[in-house]
């Protein structure tokens, strides 16, 4: 078609009226066929001539990037993005006549993340360069299902791992223990300032004893199938038990407490033990986050057919190399962290066929949002007329 119109052009001149319309319908349906085809595209995209003033965006460019509102014409590319990152970005690869490809941003989209990827080119017609092609793919539903391999195979090779611990080290921790005790009855035998003097180095072992048996209990703990029980919970009920029970250890710690629980939240299906350890695990990350006192806040409330429990400190932060490791296991960025905890609570979570994620910048604090499905019992029925189609 496009060669047809080209050579009609040539002829334009000795063209009849008649020719001259059917031309135009020509390039009238060609011209509406490629915005079809870029309008039914899932990537954005976005042109600009050779001065970088724009010249099309798709419907996708519209849905996933933050632009001005009103006209946006006679604009340059960059100006019509409202993120500011976004938009310098743009503007300085562009101005440097760079060609970038697939990197990546995250923006704030609908109380979530959004993954971004952004590749910058030239849009080359006949050898020669007349514009620029902002092309942008929505990779975060890519980038969580890698996450959750990622989570899947640490976990696998965490099973390998905590079989060859349990027998390695639990029963030389246990020999240990008992050869504790039995010295410590023999200085029963000795003087006063000598029992005291053998007593601290015995305490420093009994410690490092119970921390080693601990780091093995959680690893097995991590590994074991988990025999949920759920049951129909009210989520406000179970969580009112847990912050009275950490909040002396808040107040101990400078840390003030703000519960914003939704009432008449449905019942969700939950394993009580399980879910106050997950819970506990997330409540100690943030005690270790904020070492000089802060807020801790914990929300629950209602959106569609789940429940959301939000839970906040006003503590550290993480960067975003941090933030996407937590849940893998054996990493910790504390001294004498095991690397377990945060794997605990989202095998927790996954048990309870929820979801778990969590956002956090460095020095802005850290928030985690646990979602659970609200039980479907009712049987939604077509309504019958009584009437037989004919």
């Amino acid at each position: 078609m496009r060669g047809f119109i080209e050579r009609a052009l040539n002829k334009l001149d000795k063209l009849d009226s008649t020719q001259i319309r059917t031309l135009i319908h020509d390039l009238a349906s060609e011209h509406e066929q490629m915005q079809v085809v870029l309008d039914s595209m899932n990537d954005a995209v976005v042109v600009s001539d050779n001065d970088h003033n724009l010249v099309m965006v798709n419907k996708a460019a519209e849905r996933l990037l933050p632009l001005m509102p009103g006209d946006l014409a006679e604009h340059k590319m960059w100006e019509i993005i409202r993120d500011e990152e976004i938009s310098a970005f743009v503007e300085e690869a562009l101005e440097a006549e760079d060609s970038v490809w697939d990197v990546e941003f995250t923006l704030e989209h609908s109380g979530g993340e959004r993954t971004l990827l952004l590749s910058l080119f030239p849009l080359v017609r006949s050898g020669h360069v007349t514009g620029n092609i902002l092309r942008v793919e929505d990779a975060t539903e890519r980038k969580s299902r890698e996450a959750r391999l990622r989570r899947a195979e640490s976990l696998a090779s965490l099973t390998t791992l905590a079989a060859g611990v349990a027998h390695e080290i639990k029963n030389p921790l246990g020999s240990i223990g008992i050869h504790i005790q039995l010295i410590q009855k023999e200085l029963a035998a000795l003087a006063d300032d000598e029992k005291e003097r053998i007593q601290g180095y015995i305490d420093v072992v009994n410690e490092e004893v119970n921390r080693l048996n601990k780091i093995v209990v959680d690893f097995l703990f991590a590994v074991r199938p988990m025999n949920v029980e759920l049951e129909d919970e009210d989520m406000n009920s179970v969580l009112g038990d847990l912050l009275e029970f950490v909040r002396y250890e808040l107040d101990e710690s400078d840390i003030e407490l703000e519960a914003d629980l939704q009432q008449d939240l449905p019942k969700v299906q939950l394993d009580d033990k399980y879910f106050k350890q997950a819970l506990m695990n997330i409540v100690k990350n943030a005690l270790a986050a904020m070492p000089n006192g802060g807020t801790l806040r914990v929300k629950t409330r209602c959106r569609g057919d789940s429940v959301e429990l939000i839970v906040e400190d006003t503590g550290e932060g993480m960067s975003q190399d941090v933030r996407e490791k937590i849940f893998e296991p054996y990493f910790t960025t504390r001294d004498f962290g095991s690397g377990i905890g945060l794997t605990l609570v989202y095998k927790v979570v996954k048990e309870h066929m929820g979801e778990i994620s969590v956002r956090s910048e460095e020095g802005e604090g850290t928030r985690f949002i646990l979602t659970f499905p609200v039980p479907q019992r009712e049987q939604h029925l077509l309504e019958w007329s009584g009437e037989d189609s004919e």
